[in-house]
């Protein structure tokens, strides 16, 4: 179930604020009925209608972006800086990216039209793992990458285990090459995580999302998701299953 100013607003009817607008002037009716208040959700069933008109369901897409640094994981943004959407000019559908990457961290991310998709990879109960690879000024000691497979505080709380990899350290350039795969979605929280323990992060790559990775894909390259991959990290997220 997805908010219907959302839903509008996925479609292309208007901006998600417009879309709320039209909600409360009653231009909007679900199932026959007019819509005059926020915060109803509506399914993929639902018929819904704007000013007379139905709304067509439009045919679910499904990509992996290779995301290079200095993207903003977003639709547009009013500096006129690239976004994600930009490598994907050719298709007419109005797609988004399945959460978010940070300005300057590069990687996996998902783009989809599919709102409940979107949504059940995002929200924190499904727990799918994310795996990322940092590069750290400093070599954290087998007792600092212990403090972050424990749960480490941060401003925002404690986070979730982590599990994390030390992959090589070069004691000449004083840096390291950390593998660290989480399940949780908080702003920066990786960069946060290792400036926890005196670590800053200098580069940092989403290199895995459950079971896919960028294999194949240069910075900036996209595939589509096979309908059994789709499907597959449904049921990861159905049913908690960890990969």
């Amino acid at each position: 179930m997805e908010r219907l100013q959302k839903v509008l607003a996925h479609a292309g009817v208007a901006s998600r604020r417009k879309s709320e607008q039209l909600i409360l002037d009653g231009k909007v009716r679900v199932n026959g009925k007019t819509i005059k208040e926020l915060g109803v959700k509506v399914s993929s069933t639902d018929k819904i209608e704007v000013e007379g008109v139905q709304l067509e369901k439009e045919q679910k897409v499904y990509y992996l972006l290779y995301k290079p640094r200095g993207v903003i994981s977003a639709v547009s943004d009013d500096k006129n800086r690239k976004v994600v959407t930009d490598f994907f000019g050719d298709i007419e559908k109005r797609i988004y990216p399945v959460g978010r990457l940070d300005y300057d961290t590069s990687g996996l991310l998902i783009m989809t039209n599919d709102g409940e998709f979107a949504n059940m990879l995002t929200h924190p109960k499904f727990e799918i793992d994310k795996t990322y690879v940092a590069r750290l000024k400093g070599i954290p000691e087998r007792d600092d990458l212990k403090k972050l497979e424990r749960g480490i505080k941060l401003e925002d709380g404690m986070t979730a285990p982590a599990k994390v990899k030390l992959l090589s350290g070069d004691k000449k350039t004083g840096k390291a090459i950390v593998q660290i795969t989480i399940h949780e979605g908080r702003n920066r929280q990786v960069r946060r995580m290792f400036e926890a323990i005196g670590y800053p992060v200098q580069k940092l790559s989403r290199e895995q999302f459950a079971f896919l990775t960028l294999h194949g894909l240069n910075a900036g390259e996209s595939r589509e998701l096979s309908a059994h991959e789709v499907k597959l990290l449904r049921v990861l997220a159905e049913t908690g299953k960890r990969v």
